[in-house]
């Protein structure tokens, strides 16, 4: 049986970077001690999971869907460093040298091209693991997909998802569409908190049902008074599964190219 390895590369590089920017003086430096440490971060991931096949999901530079339909989509997140969007092509040589390809495109953020690959492998009943602490991939939890934090080392499952927001992931679209993601500036329903939407989803079920049901109390008369703003927000932190790929599996069957370095 397959098994695919996909790395939300941005999210494990930047958090690489972050961590040297407080150690090396200059850019250079910087840039390549992340290299280094992204190598043997990948190699231990390429052991421990051991996949058949493995990809490594980068963000383009264009403006997606979500900033078309949504301008202030991400407004206010801090733009990567010159430096390291200047390396990437470097960073992602070094993946290939692990035998990890790339995969990026101008107008697809990582997150569709991600779950739309998940997507495809869970339709065959074949597992897929993700590597990556964005807790907005929890929403595939139920299709089959396999959640890991390498820097917390935990996995990002049900019993998380649980703990942390009150809902189960089959609710976390609509609880997201309540409360709103803050990370992307998404704004949700005026006055429902993350305590709120998870009472509300409690009580209700789902968004559709808190937007049909007879306004009895005062938090679901401000969802039903926010109800186009409830829908964009829902229809914003919704994962799409459908984005074209141009490739098959087989052009990502993981073989590797040479040991990381240490």
């Amino acid at each position: 049986m397959a098994h695919l390895l996909l790395l939300d590369a941005m999210n494990l590089i930047r958090r690489l970077y972050a961590v040297q920017e407080r150690q090396q003086a200059d850019h250079q430096s910087r840039l390549l001690a992340t290299a280094q440490t992204m190598e043997r971060a990948v190699g231990s991931i390429l052991a421990e999971v051991a996949p058949s096949h493995v990809l490594a999901v980068f963000d383009g530079q264009g403006d997606s869907w979500r900033k078309a339909l949504y301008p202030d989509y991400k407004a206010g997140r801090n733009a990567m460093p010159e430096a390291l969007a200047e390396g990437l092509e470097l960073l992602q040589a070094r993946l290939w040298s692990l035998g990890v390809d790339a995969l990026l495109s101008d107008t697809d953020e990582a997150d569709d091209l991600i779950a739309t690959l998940m997507a495809g492998m869970a339709s065959h009943g074949q597992p897929v693991t993700l590597i990556s602490t964005d807790k907005g991939f929890c929403q595939l939890l139920p299709q089959g997909l396999q959640i890991r934090d390498y820097f917390n080392k935990r996995w990002l499952d049900e019993a998380f998802v649980r703990q942390h927001f009150g809902v189960p992931s089959t609710a976390l679209v609509d609880y997201w569409a309540l409360c709103g993601l803050a990370g992307s500036n998404i704004k949700g329903v005026p006055g429902i908190g993350p305590k709120g939407a998870a009472e509300l989803l409690g009580q209700y079920g789902n968004l559709d049902t808190l937007l049909s049901v007879e306004a009895a109390d005062k938090r679901l008369h401000k969802v039903q008074q926010a109800a186009d703003e409830a829908r964009l927000a829902q229809t914003l932190v919704r994962l799409r599964q459908d984005i074209p790929l141009g490739f098959n599996l087989k052009d990502i069957r993981y073989t590797p190219h040479s040991a990381p370095s240490t």
